[in-house]
């Protein structure tokens, strides 16, 4: 079976921490609860540091501070109306699978935000990879519409994996 994430790491501790095996896992627990296969697919995960996601942040979003995780879709596919599910890609081939985009996420941040809410990093980093990979495909929660829609999902593909309810 073909990878579905393409890890780089650029923050070592990522290594130790299996960023790459909890990548793989919870990306393709979202692709299971929205019924698609995981393969000709493609995701591109950056496992880096606080410094690293302020410049990112900086860059895109012009807020220069640390966050948890930041995605950049390859097309927007974002539905027309509050609470609307987003087209689904068409997927490539083994050769030439469909990119859905890029997810970057912080040691640092996510360290922290897991020993503040007592909870297990690596489910923390779970849930903030199936976040991502939900804004890949055009999720986001902009309205309490898109919000429980897309809450709702990462919590059924976080019980696929064995993980409670992150809210």
């Amino acid at each position: 079976m073909e990878k579905l994430v393409d890890i780089v790491i650029e923050e070592p501790r990522w290594e130790t921490a299996g960023l790459e095996d909890i990548a793989e896992r919870a990306a393709q627990a979202v692709l299971a609860e929205l019924g698609m296969s995981a393969e000709g697919y493609l995701i591109s995960v950056m496992g880096c540091d606080d410094m690293r996601i302020a410049a990112l942040n900086a860059d895109f979003r012009g807020k220069p501070k640390p966050t948890n995780v930041l995605s950049w879709p390859s097309e927007e596919r974002a539905p027309d109306t509050a609470g609307g599910v987003p087209e689904r890609p068409e997927p490539g081939d083994s050769d030439d699978p469909e990119e859905l985009g890029d997810i970057a996420i912080a040691w640092g941040v996510c360290q922290a935000e897991a020993l503040e809410h007592g909870k297990a990093f690596d489910h923390h980093v779970t849930h903030l990879v199936a976040h991502g990979v939900l804004h890949l495909l055009g999720y986001d929660h902009e309205t309490d519409e898109d919000a429980a829609l897309m809450e709702g999902i990462e919590i059924r593909a976080l019980a696929r994996l064995g993980i409670g309810n992150p809210y």
